[in-house]
C-alpha cells in the first residue's frame, strides 16, 4: 500500500483475483461450503499479508449487528465452566464474533444484573446458565438465547442444552451400589439448583431400583466446593451407621470428602468410596483418580453456540428446541 493508506477489501479482492463479494464472505464466515477452499486460503493469505483489519464499527452499522455474544456463568472459579466457554468462544471466534463473560456467583441479584448489562450492551445473542432466572426471563431480552438447564417439562420459550441430571447421577449410583454393601451417602449441595435436584433424584432412583430406603440423614448439603465437600463428609462419618459409599454431586465437593475421609483414617475405596460429577482436569489427577460423570462440557459449548448461530442467522427452526447432550461414566479408582 502507497502511504498510509488502509487496505480495502477492494485490495484484497485485486491482489487475490476474486471478487469484493467473496472477499466480504471469507471476512463473514458467511457461505464456506460455496467457496473452494484453495479460494478461500489466497483470500487469508492477501489479508494476513495486508495487515487488513476490519472496521467494526462500519461492519456493525451496515448489518445492525454488534458481532458480540455474552455469556453469563455461575462461577467463573468453578473449573468445569472455563471448559464450557472454550466450547463457546471457538465456534465463536469461528463465526467472527467476540465474547463477552459474565459470572454471577450463583446468586439471584447478580442474575438479574447480568441480565440488565446484556440488555444494554445490545449483544447479538446469550448464552446463559442460570440456577434462579427462567428461560422465561430470557425470553423477554429480544436477542437469541440459549440457556443450559434441565430438560424443559413444556415447550420452552428459549432453545435450551442440557443432560440428563437424574440419568446420570441414577447410572453413577447404581455403580456404588452394585459394588459396594451398606448404605450410599450423597453430599449434594446447599441450594436447591437444577442440577442438585436432579442428581437427588438420580440418586433416590437409584435406590429404589434396589429396594433400599432413602434416608434423608445421608444427604448432606455444603457449598459446591472443597470445603463444603470436606463438611458434609465429617457429618457422613459421624453418623452412628456411616456410608460405605459416598456420591459428591460435582468432582470439587468429591475432592474435599477425599481429604475429610484420609484425616479420618479411611482407605478409599476400600474403607469408603468416593465419586463425583463433572469429570474436571483435576479429577483423573487426585489420589485415587476419582470416579465421575463427564459431561463433555466443550462439546456442550460448541452446541450451544452453534444453536445460537442458528438463530442469529435465521436457519433455526420456529419452533425452540431442546437438545440432550451425552454424557458417560467415567470408572476410576474411588469407587
Amino acid at each position: 500500500m502507497s502511504g498510509n493508506r488502509r487496505p480495502t477489501q477492494n485490495d484484497i479482492a485485486r491482489l487475490a483475483g476474486v471478487s469484493q463479494a467473496t472477499v466480504s464472505q471469507v471476512l463473514n464466515n458467511a457461505m464456506t461450503g460455496s467457496i473452494p477452499e484453495e479460494t478461500r486460503r489466497r483470500v487469508l493469505d492477501v489479508i494476513e499479508q495486508l495487515g487488513y483489519v476490519p472496521d467494526r464499527a462500519a461492519r456493525s452499522l451496515r448489518t445492525n449487528k454488534t458481532y458480540t455474544l455474552a455469556a453469563v456463568i455461575p462461577d467463573i472459579t468453578n473449573p468445569y465452566y472455563p471448559t464450557f466457554i472454550r466450547g463457546v468462544q471457538d465456534t465463536a471466534e469461528s463465526q467472527g464474533y467476540d465474547l463477552v463473560i459474565y459470572n454471577t456467583d450463583g446468586e439471584l441479584q447478580k442474575e438479574k444484573k447480568c441480565l440488565q448489562l446484556v440488555r444494554q450492551s445490545k449483544v447479538d445473542g446469550l448464552i446463559a446458565v442460570m440456577f434462579h432466572l427462567t428461560a422465561e426471563h430470557m425470553a423477554e431480552l429480544g436477542v437469541p438465547v440459549v440457556h443450559f438447564q434441565l430438560k424443559p417439562e413444556t415447550p420452552p420459550p428459549v432453545d435450551i442444552v442440557y443432560i440428563d441430571n437424574a440419568g446420570a447421577a441414577r447410572e453413577l449410583v447404581n455403580h456404588l451400589i452394585e459394588r459396594n454393601d451398606g448404605c450410599i451417602g450423597m453430599i449434594a449441595g446447599e441450594e436447591d439448583t437444577p442440577p442438585r435436584l436432579g442428581r437427588i433424584c438420580g440418586y433416590s432412583q437409584a435406590l429404589a431400583e434396589h429396594h433400599i430406603p432413602l434416608e434423608e440423614i445421608l444427604i448432606r448439603g455444603g457449598q459446591y466446593n472443597q470445603a463444603g465437600g470436606y463438611q458434609g463428609m465429617c457429618e457422613l462419618l459421624s453418623l452412628e451407621r456411616r456410608p460405605c459409599a459416598v456420591f459428591a454431586a460435582n468432582d470439587l465437593m468429591a475432592m474435599g470428602a477425599l481429604v475429610a475421609a484420609r484425616e479420618a483414617g479411611l482407605r478409599v475405596p476400600e474403607d469408603i468410596a468416593i465419586a463425583g460429577f463433572d469429570d474436571i482436569p483435576a479429577a483423573a489427577l487426585v489420589d485415587p483418580p476419582l470416579t465421575t460423570v463427564t459431561q463433555f462440557q466443550d462439546q456442550i459449548g460448541k452446541r450451544a453456540a452453534e444453536m445460537l448461530f442458528e438463530r442469529i442467522h435465521g436457519t433455526a427452526p420456529e419452533e425452540m428446541r431442546a437438545v440432550e447432550m451425552p454424557y458417560r461414566l467415567i470408572i476410576r479408582k474411588s469407587a
